[in-house]
């Protein structure tokens, strides 16, 4: 099983409330494995192809063993989707414990050999009736604890991968430890198949190699991405909001006119207008925005103060300065105005903070820089650069155990 933040091609039904998917690639595989059955049986192409098929009614059962035992945990499971390389299920987050992530991640191989044990003990009573059925429920025994097997391998993505995390979490106490000691000898176990399958290959060829350097392949992108996802989780969560704030701000007194909130604005180039914040004697009043120089004539400009047009600093979505990154990422997706104000411990405007200025400390953070030009129109569209958002990972974060255990900690004690 690997836990994915979406899914990709066409939904067919439901099964026990989740979602089943089939990527594109499927029906590749299908046919190719079709024709592969054909040759063992005779040139049987419907038995071919019905050996293919049972094959993915076996995937997808596995994957909903480790689906049942995650709803049965309290794990939201978003789908499960069958593709070129197997299945994937795609859950709404960890579980808060070690051994129910392990719980999770044993429950598919079990399941791949129960059917295995059921499908070897019908073999005989089917040759009976039908040599045909007997061949094909021997292949698919033989296939169910290959399936079983393989996924035990000790390196993420597979299930065995997925087993070491958990342990090592339950022993260690860290669940990162877990994931990076996973991470690498999935790796391992990725470069040994690519090597392995290009040996195979040039030694004779067969699909059996090509299936090896694409499962080789896939490991590597996957153990990537999940080494990328842990330092994006890991900075969200260590850097706090002041370390990414700016100063999209300008500050004006509520006795002056809106003659001088217009000279303000005529003196910024800015596509997306700083936000006036009024402040009289060191206290804080209130915001002003743009909508009084659209309403009022400009012959009345000069007689007009901003403090009888002033709205109050409640309006604007706020952050205090010493939050954690992502939890800013997550009250920025719930904000329509693309911007929060920035507090002091005090609960005083200090700055502000917009998605352009969140990339930039993370990307700091990672030894990572990105060309100004970037950050600058990421800036004027009020949005990330490249389009790369950060929302889905501060999602992540805030599903992870040891963070919604602090959380509920913290709320107790409110």
């Amino acid at each position: 099983m690997i836990k994915a933040p979406g899914t990709q091609g066409w939904r067919l039904f439901r099964l026990a409330g989740i979602p089943i998917h089939i990527h594109p690639s499927w029906f590749v595989v299908l046919a190719l494995a079709s024709l592969l059955f054909q040759q063992q049986f005779d040139g049987n192409l419907l038995a071919g192809f019905g050996t293919s098929l049972l094959l993915f009614i076996s995937v997808l059962l596995h994957e909903m063993g480790h689906s049942l035992v995650a709803l049965r945990l309290g794990v939201k499971v978003n789908s499960i989707t069958l593709f070129m390389l197997g299945g994937v299920a795609s859950v709404e987050r960890d579980p808060p414990t070690p051994m129910g992530s392990l719980a999770i991640a044993a429950a598919g191989p079990l399941v791949s050999l129960l059917l295995a044990l059921i499908l070897f003990s019908a073999v005989q009573p089917a040759s009976y009736g039908m040599p045909l059925l007997g061949e094909m429920a021997k292949e698919l025994a033989q296939l169910n604890l290959v399936l079983a097997l393989f996924n035990l391998l000790p390196g993420l993505p597979l299930d065995g991968g997925q087993i070491v995390k958990s342990l090592v979490w339950q022993f260690s106490g860290s669940r990162e430890k877990g994931m990076r000691i996973a991470t690498f000898s999935g790796q391992l176990l990725a470069w040994g198949a690519i090597f392995f399958g290009g040996y195979l290959f040039f030694n004779g060829g067969s699909f059996a190699s090509i299936w090896l350097v694409l499962l080789g392949w896939f490991g590597l992108g996957a153990s990537s991405q999940q080494l990328q996802l842990l330092a994006l989780q890991r900075a969200l969560q260590q850097l706090q909001v002041k370390d990414a704030a700016g100063r999209r701000l300008r500050v004006l007194q509520p006795s002056d006119t809106l003659r001088q909130l217009s000279e303000l604005r005529l003196s910024s180039d800015s596509p997306r207008p700083d936000w006036v914040l009024l402040c009289e004697a060191g206290r804080w009043q209130g915001f002003i925005d743009d909508g009084p120089l659209k309403e009022i004539p400009v012959q009345n400009w000069d007689r007009e103060r901003l403090g009888d047009h002033q709205r109050p600093l409640t309006e604007l979505a706020s952050i205090i300065e010493s939050a954690p990154l992502w939890q800013a990422v997550l009250a920025l997706e719930n904000s329509s105005q693309g911007r929060l104000l920035v507090l002091s411990l005090a609960g005083l405007p200090m700055a502000t903070l917009e998605r352009s200025d969140l990339s930039e400390a993370v990307l700091r953070r990672l030894s990572l820089r990105l060309p100004q030009q970037l950050l600058e129109q990421a800036r004027r569209e009020g949005g990330y650069p490249l389009g790369l958002s950060l929302a889905p990972i501060a999602e992540s974060v805030a599903a992870l155990p040891e963070v919604r255990a602090a959380s509920d900690q913290g709320n107790s004690k409110g």
